[in-house]
């Protein structure tokens, strides 16, 4: 009976290490260009909504991301979604989804 249980696991074991293919999570962000200054880097601020703990008054938060634009296609004012991706350069480690 132990031996049909040892085979029974390492079936299953196979069969979970298949499904197991690696599943990349990367952020996405949305955001407005504020910089297209630099060559194939758009500057985006991304803002959120924020809420004071004890006073619970809602306040805006930004940050800008340095991003990868390949196409230079990108102005200031746009609207763009962009990913995260390897490191490309000291601080870009997002590029732009085009649509």
């Amino acid at each position: 009976m132990a031996k049909n249980n040892k085979k029974t696991n390492n079936k299953s074991k196979k069969a979970v290490s298949e499904k197991k293919e690696k599943e990349v999570v990367r952020k996405k962000f949305q955001g407005v260009v504020v910089s297209d200054k630099m060559d194939k880097t758009i500057v985006v601020r991304v803002d959120r909504v924020k809420s004071h703990a004890k006073y619970k008054k809602r306040y805006i938060v930004s940050k800008r991301y340095k991003v990868h634009d390949e196409k230079n296609q990108f102005k200031t004012g746009d609207k763009v979604t962009f990913v995260e991706c390897r490191p490309l350069s000291k601080e870009k480690r997002w590029r732009v989804l085009y649509k």
